[in-house]
């Protein structure tokens, strides 16, 4: 592979001032936050499709949403473009109240209008993400009536299903609950299309930056909304470049080169530890990585075959060498830390157990080939290796297929794979997030495209998780509610289609002039408004 050597030449004239700069001071600007990131899973930045992590975390900085977490206190659902709301008694409608005065980048001021056009383009559109809102009711045939404008400072929204208004206040936090610019997409709508083909590569908000530049696979340069409702960042400027092994950028970070590294592996974090002018900073994180069978494929749709596929990962061995300090165990859906997670780890490295658990299944000895698709960057596939070698012991020959996020997606939302080593953040911070992504799947038909959940994806359709799920979001006491998740977790870990193996523990590498640059647990909560040198 080769590896881009950014510090030499960036390959862009437009940057090329920049990296003069950096030549003579050895830092970065001190108005200016450069992030080294594997940005290769970015597919476009439209808030209505955006389901990827580096998307995640651009699209937070860029828009504000509906319902949202702030800085100083992530444990708190407050609103964002909303300043306050209200439910009818019977929960399924809300008003929403405007939060006055916010201006989009274009100059143009935000309304009523704009958010009720956000969600409804969100149903219209259709992407992936669009589960998210369509669980309340909401169709491309109904959501005009469902979601209105009733003047410049109010919204109303109406939800058909039964589902706790805490569910439903959660879900709004999630980032197809960006709020969009509408006359700004109107004036780049091409045949019908609400601005999608534009907005792929623009950007149509109010949040904290602008998109000024994106190179798929280059970088990504963002511009300080200075009328941002927090008021103007410290930094003027936040540029992602991409680069895609860690090696390089522990370098870069060392250098001074860049001020953060996202993707340090273990090893790279513990050759940065007591250099000077470097920190390593450890924050909570929400991301489970998985190993999933797709049930379509007659010898992994057997549960003891599945069974026999827990108990062949090394767990423990994986997390003493390359995940070590990066990950934890975790065997469940819903990550550790957060309200009504399943915390029991019943699944250890037990060859012998696998073997037993095959030929109970009619495959003694394996005899039989498998595909693991997985991303091309550290630590998945040393993780697919790991398992490949696992595999062979059992008689199992496994092929590793490597590919970057802009091939594997499609493939694994066509349901083409066979296993698949992934990772899983929640979209909002409700366990239902998961539940309806991991458990959930009312029609198992290609044609129905349930691309946003897990379980369509896996062709796994359970009617006992299908209906727990239902269920527990429906739920409005919250002790039987927590109860339910805990149960669907516990029931999920031995009859499904996945091996949850590990949970991410955030570590980054950061520059120690390099001040409030804050991440939450979520994918999307990361901050760069915050950010001071």
């Amino acid at each position: 592979m080769t590896i881009r050597k950014f510090s030499v030449a960036l390959g862009l004239s437009a940057f090329m001032a920049f990296t003069a700069t950096q030549a003579l001071q050895a830092a970065t600007p001190d108005d200016t936050f450069v992030i080294a990131r594997n940005t290769a899973d970015i597919i476009n930045l439209d808030p209505a499709e955006v389901f990827e992590f580096t998307g995640g975390e651009i699209i937070t900085n860029i828009y504000d949403r509906v319902m949202t977490f702030e800085p100083d206190d992530l444990t708190k659902l407050v609103g964002g473009t909303t300043e306050s709301y209200t439910f009818s008694d019977d929960g399924k409608t809300i008003t929403l109240k405007m939060r006055p005065g916010i201006v989009f980048h274009s100059g143009n001021p935000m309304t009523a209008d704009d958010v009720a056009y956000s969600l409804q383009r969100v149903i219209k559109l259709k992407k992936t993400p669009s589960f998210i809102f369509t669980q309340f009711g909401w169709s491309a045939d109904n959501v005009d009536k469902l979601v209105q404008a009733v003047d410049a400072e109010t919204v109303k929204l109406t939800i058909t299903e039964d589902l706790s208004p805490g569910l439903v206040l959660n879900a709004l936090s999630a980032g197809v609950g960006s709020v969009v610019d509408k006359k700004l997409l109107m004036s780049h709508e091409k045949d019908g299309d609400m601005g999608y083909e534009w907005l792929k590569t623009h950007s149509a908000g109010s949040g904290p930056y602008s998109i000024k530049t994106w190179k798929a696979n280059e970088l990504i340069i963002m511009e300080a909304h200075e009328k941002d409702r927090h008021g103007a960042p410290a930094m003027k400027k936040v540029i992602m470049r991409h680069v895609a092994e860690a090696s390089a950028q522990r370098l870069l970070l060392e250098k001074g080169d860049v001020d953060v590294a996202e993707d340090l592996t273990a090893d790279q974090i513990k050759g940065l530890e007591g250099k000077a002018g470097v920190e390593i900073d450890t924050f909570p994180q929400s991301n489970v990585m998985y190993l999933a069978s797709n049930q379509k494929h007659p010898i992994l749709s057997k549960p003891k075959v599945q069974e026999a596929i827990r108990y062949a990962v090394d767990y423990e061995g994986l997390l003493g060498s390359v995940l070590d300090g990066t990950y934890k165990k975790h065997q469940s859906f819903w990550p550790s830390g957060m309200w009504a997670s399943y915390d029991e780890t019943p699944y250890s490295y037990d060859l012998a157990k696998s073997k037993k658990l095959l030929a109970e299944a009619g495959h003694e000895g394996g005899g039989f080939k498998l595909t693991i698709d997985t991303l091309n960057k550290s630590p998945f596939k040393e993780v697919a290796q790991s398992i490949q070698s696992s595999l062979k012991q059992l008689g199992i020959e496994g092929e590793i297929i490597l590919s970057d996020g802009k091939t594997l997606w499609p493939k694994y939302r066509a349901r083409k794979h066979e296993l698949i080593i992934a990772r899983w953040g929640p979209d909002y911070a409700d366990p239902h997030s998961n539940a309806d992504s991991f458990a959930h799947n009312p029609d198992n038909r290609d044609e129905a495209k349930l691309t946003g959940k897990l379980a369509w994806r896996n062709s796994w359709a359970d009617e006992s998780a299908t209906k727990g799920a239902e269920a527990a979001a429906k739920e409005t006491d919250a002790v039987k509610r927590e109860a339910m998740y805990k149960d669907l977790q516990k029931n999920m870990q031995s009859a499904s289609p996945y091996a949850v193996m590990f949970q991410l523990v955030g570590k980054i590498g950061r520059r120690d002039n390099v001040k409030n640059y804050i991440r939450g647990a979520t994918f999307d909560q990361v901050f760069f408004r915050t950010v001071t040198k």
